[in-house]
């Protein structure tokens, strides 16, 4: 199977199902968004795989990406793809849930939002927590115009809070000083 079809060359796409749509549709936006955030996040697991303090978290992130294909996929559903993808599991967004509780337990309380930086690992969190934010907006549009599975958009919402909380605990793991917004 070659890599090109050239079935795109003039602007359009196939969804699942075999509905042809614009490259600029929502979904295709929406999905392409998460595909983005796949490799991010890939980037931010191999990043922490050299960091001994880092590295248990890399499988967690190695299942994130799992569930990224998942949500790509199911955003990429079209007319005649109905039931041709199972949804993502409720259980997935109820562990986002348990392991935000859990890092959020483990750092200090702060009062002041935080502003990204300090180290690479640490701005890569703030890079995959924003594109995963981008992606729930592009989603959230495309769920306004077509039927998205509801989990996949309450995935993305949990994610981003995740990244959040996963760059605290790199500054908690690395002894990096949090930079505290001060308007």
């Amino acid at each position: 199977m070659k890599v090109y079809t050239k079935t795109g060359d003039k602007g359009f796409t196939s969804l699942i199902g075999g509905e042809r749509v614009p490259k600029s549709d929502l979904r295709v936006e929406a999905y392409g968004t998460v595909d983005e955030l796949t490799a991010f996040t890939a980037l931010l697991g191999d990043r922490m795989r050299s960091e001994e303090r880092l590295c248990d978290l890399t499988p967690r992130l190695e299942a994130i990406n799992c569930r990224l294909m998942t949500v790509a996929a199911l955003l990429a559903v079209g007319h005649g793809g109905e039931g041709k993808m199972a949804p993502l599991e409720a259980e997935h967004v109820a562990h986002l849930e348990e392991e935000i509780d859990q890092m959020q337990a483990s750092v200090p309380a702060i009062t002041k939002f935080t502003i990204p930086g300090g180290h690479v690992l640490l701005s890569l969190c703030h890079v995959c927590r924003t594109v995963c934010r981008r992606a729930e907006r592009t989603a959230l549009r495309a769920s306004a115009e077509h039927e998205i599975e509801p989990t996949a958009l309450q995935y993305l919402n949990r994610l981003s809070d995740w990244f959040y909380l996963l760059g605290r605990v790199v500054t908690e793991r690395l002894g990096i000083e949090e930079t505290l917004w001060r308007p």
